[in-house]
């Protein structure tokens, strides 16, 4: 009877020994364990980065123009002068320069791992376990980016031009001279410069 009382408590004592040293964490250090220890560092990482840039560039330029010259007339005059109208012009200048940059969002997407994303360093290290002892270092590293860009550019420019030059007459005059209508011009020029970088 004593016999078996004797080995029961061998048996929980050695039980006890298997189980020392089992540790579970982010970084760390395990060293001097017993024999037939089992030692494990686990360690997990997961990185998960979003990045969203919605950019809307709406330009919208519209011009009207409408120019015209005046009627210029010399009518029943026995000495009759010159009718000239003046120019009608119409001048229209448009520049727009848009730059959007998204860069600086992604600049640290580059390193992934460790020592990457999150700067995690994983220092574990088992030394000095006994015999027969189990030494683990498991280390799981997930990464997970979602880079999304939406850049909406919407330029319209609409440009609506009238240009009349108007009439000179010289009629019912004994001596009449020059009818002369003047220059109708309409000018536009529109420029733009639009850089998006992701």
């Amino acid at each position: 009877m004593k016999k078996q009382l004797y080995r029961a408590a061998a048996a929980t004592v050695l039980g006890l020994s298997l189980t020392t040293g089992i540790v579970a964490a982010d970084t760390g250090n395990i060293d001097t364990t017993g024999p037939g220890s089992r030692n494990t560092i686990r360690t997990n990482l997961d990185n998960r980065t979003r990045v969203t840039n919605h950019n809307d560039i709406d330009v919208n330029n519209t011009n009207h123009q409408t120019a015209r010259t005046g009627s210029a007339q010399v009518r029943w005059n026995t000495h009759g002068g010159d009718a000239t109208t003046g120019d009608a012009t119409n001048d229209n200048q448009t520049s727009a320069d848009i730059s959007v940059d998204n860069s600086a969002s992604t600049a640290n997407l580059g390193t992934f791992g460790v020592g990457g994303l999150g700067g995690f360093d994983n220092g574990a290290s088992i030394s000095d376990t006994g015999p027969g002892s189990d030494n683990r270092v498991d280390t799981t590293v997930r990464n997970n980016v979602t880079v999304e860009n939406r850049n909406d550019i919407d330029v319209r420019n609409t440009n609506n031009q009238t240009a009349t030059s108007g009439n000179a007459t010289v009629s019912g005059n004994t001596f009449g001279g020059d009818a002369t209508s003047g220059d109708a011009s309409n000018t536009n020029s529109s420029q733009f410069s639009i850089s998006v970088q992701n």
